[in-house]
C-alpha cells in the first residue's frame, strides 16, 4: 500500500496513466482523486479514463456532489470528453440467471473442486465489512471457484457496494461462482437500481451472471 506522496512519485514517472471505469462514490475519494490527478497533470503526465458518467456529472445521486463542485470541476477540467455511442456489448449473449441450487448441492459441488471456497452469504458480507475493498484481492488469491449458500436480496447500500467490489475482483480474475438461495439477478432491489449506483449494480449483476455461466458443471476444474 502506498501513501499519497509515494503514489504521486510512482505514477509521476509515467508518460500516461489510464483509468478504466472511472467513477466517484464518496466525498473522501472525490477530494483524494482530484488532488492526485491534479498533481500528475502538473508533472506532465497525461491521463485517460473510461467512464459511463460525464466528468461534470460525477458523484450525482451518490453523495452531496454540490458540496464538492470545486473538486468535481477540477476533475472535469482535466479531461476532454469523447463520447462513444453504441450498444453495451457486455450484455450480449448474457445468460439468464440460473435456477438456484440447494445448499446441499452447492456444498457437494464445492467438495469436488480443489481450491474452492464455501461461504454462507451473510457471513461473507460480514467479513467483507472488516476490510477495505482495496484488499479484497487478497481474499481470492489461489481460489479457483467460489461457492456461496443462502444468497438473498440486500437492503443495505454499504453491503451492496462491498459486494459490487468483490464481484469486480472475481470477474477480473475469472473465478467461477456457484450459489444457492435467491437468483443472482435479484440481489439488488428495484429501489437500489433506481438510485445513483444503478450502473454499478447492473454491472455487478452482469458479471455475476457471467461467472455463474463459467461455473457450469462441464467447465469446473
Amino acid at each position: 500500500m502506498f501513501g499519497f506522496a509515494e503514489c504521486v512519485d510512482l505514477l509521476g514517472t509515467y508518460t500516461a496513466v489510464c483509468i478504466d471505469e472511472f467513477e466517484l462514490d464518496d466525498p473522501g475519494n472525490t477530494t483524494l482523486i482530484a488532488r492526485l490527478l491534479s498533481s500528475l497533470v502538473e508533472r506532465g503526465v497525461s491521463v485517460a479514463a473510461t467512464s459511463n458518467t460525464l466528468p461534470e456529472q460525477l458523484g450525482e445521486g451518490r453523495f452531496a456532489a454540490q458540496d464538492f463542485l470545486r473538486e468535481i470541476n477540477t476533475l472535469a477540467s482535466i479531461f476532454t470528453t469523447v463520447r462513444i455511442e453504441g450498444p453495451d456489448y457486455r450484455h450480449r449473449g448474457l445468460p439468464p440467471a440460473p435456477q438456484p441450487l440447494s445448499d446441499e448441492q452447492v456444498a457437494a459441488r464445492a467438495a469436488r473442486v480443489d481450491g474452492a471456497t464455501l461461504d454462507d452469504f451473510d457471513a461473507l458480507c460480514a467479513h467483507l465489512a472488516t476490510m477495505h475493498p482495496s484488499r479484497y484481492l487478497t481474499l481470492i488469491e489461489g481460489v479457483r471457484a467460489v461457492f456461496v449458500t443462502g444468497v438473498h436480496g440486500i437492503d443495505d447500500q454499504n453491503v451492496a457496494l462491498r459486494l459490487v467490489s468483490l464481484a469486480d475482483r472475481l470477474y477480473d480474475a475469472g473465478i467461477p461462482v456457484v450459489a444457492s438461495g435467491a437468483k443472482l439477478d435479484t440481489i439488488f432491489s428495484e429501489e437500489m437500481l433506481a438510485g445513483g449506483y444503478r450502473k454499478k449494480y447492473l454491472r455487478a449483476t452482469s458479471r455475476l451472471l457471467a461467472l455463474t455461466a463459467a461455473a457450469s458443471p462441464a467447465r469446473e476444474p
